[in-house]
């Protein structure tokens, strides 16, 4: 379920939130260069709608959802389109997906509760597709100044969450630093997981 503290942070600081990080992510790029070409996507955690207007340009179908109302509103002003409004644990889809696209999100997810999220996502992939997300690294759930919770995890325990979440074909980590709302220099993991190909 989502920390109730978490949404307040965005429902209260949503139409100054979107105006922050209006570049997409260089990890983006690579992304959709390995699916599709005008594959189906679903972006969680859309946000102000950054990443999902880039998509859009590329000629991705993109299906934009975030947890927050506020967040939604704000990025269907930006995308002209419904933004669908889901915590992870209400993804239900199959294997609907060419790939999950989740900057910044499921790091807002309860430990105990990421492992669920991830198989969520495992099964609406559709063979061949392939997540990314991104994780604040660190060894201890916690809060930040705003009080937003975080599940502050190292690449290892990141593995193993993966892992536990379905059979996945291949999980690749890797380690970048950067930024965030809070405009501190952040150590950031991102995963890169793909399903098997039919057949």
């Amino acid at each position: 379920m989502p920390d109730a503290e978490t949404l307040k942070f965005y429902a209260d600081n949503a139409a100054d939130y979107v105006r922050h990080a209006d570049r997409p992510s260089a990890q983006l790029a690579g992304f959709l260069a390995r699916l599709p070409p005008g594959g189906a996507v679903l972006e969680l955690g859309t946000g102000n709608g950054r990443d999902a207007a880039a998509m859009q340009a590329a000629g991705f179908a993109v299906t934009p959802s975030d947890a927050s109302p506020e967040l939604a509103a704000e990025a269907e002003k930006r995308l002209g389109m419904p933004v669908r409004i889901m915590a992870f644990h209400e993804l239900i889809d199959e294997a609907a997906y060419d790939g999950v696209w989740a900057c910044a999100c499921l790091l807002h997810a309860p430990r105990s509760e990421l492992t669920d999220a991830l198989a969520r996502i495992f099964a609406a992939l559709r063979p061949g597709g392939r997540l990314m997300a991104s994780f604040k690294a660190g060894d201890a759930e916690g809060r930040d100044q705003f009080g937003r919770y975080y599940n502050y995890l190292g690449a290892d325990q990141l593995h193993d969450h993966l892992r536990a979440s379905g059979p996945w074909a291949s999980i690749d980590i890797t380690q970048a630093d950067g930024s965030g709302y809070d405009g501190k220099t952040t150590r950031w993991l991102w995963a890169e997981a793909s399903k098997a190909a039919a057949g």
